[in-house]
């Protein structure tokens, strides 16, 4: 999509009321102007800025403008939109547009949160019964008789967190290796 057709879309929702301020759109019209290449000369430059016309007139009458230059021109001016109110660029609705992505892709980032919507807090929560149920089969196990052992690490492992977890257990499992 060229930056005329872009432009000719966005031009109601940048001439709608409160859009656009006095000085943004003196920022961007000096910048049009001085910018290399100029896309406004001295005099269209001072046009626009007339204090004595509106601000919608100046504004639709630069677009209008704009739009009878050419694609540079328009790319010009997006680029001079974004660099002095980007937050309103970022809501033209042409760039709405070119955000949305094909219905017919999958949208991965969308399609993992789905999956993981529930958070940490239940990924921890599912994780201690799984751990509980397997500490708790294996202490009850008839057959294990490391069950002393096992006692030892589980009444410790309120005070062990973090790193130190990992070296008592692979101790542990070293111990029961040797036995």
């Amino acid at each position: 999509q060229s930056y005329c057709h872009r432009l000719q879309h966005d031009m109601y929702f940048l001439t709608s009321t409160s859009r656009l301020n006095e000085q943004v759109v003196d920022k961007i019209i000096l910048q049009l102007n001085r910018v290399y290449p100029q896309i406004l000369t001295n005099e269209e430059a001072e046009k626009f800025r007339n204090p004595k016309a509106s601000l919608h007139t100046r504004l639709s009458d630069l677009l209008k403008h704009l739009q009878k230059k050419g694609d540079r021109h328009c790319q010009e001016f997006y680029r001079a939109l974004q660099i002095n109110a980007e937050q309103l660029f970022n809501d033209l609705p042409s760039r709405k547009i070119l955000k949305t992505p094909d219905p017919t892709e999958i949208d991965t980032d969308k399609e993992q949160y789905m999956l993981n919507d529930r958070g940490p807090v239940f990924f921890l929560a599912c994780f201690s019964v799984a751990a509980g149920l397997a500490l708790f089969w294996y202490c009850c196990n008839s057959e294990t008789q490391a069950i002393g052992r096992a006692r030892r690490i589980l009444g410790f492992s309120p005070i062990i967190i973090g790193r130190h977890v990992r070296n008592i257990c692979m101790l542990y499992l070293e111990d029961i290796s040797r036995d």
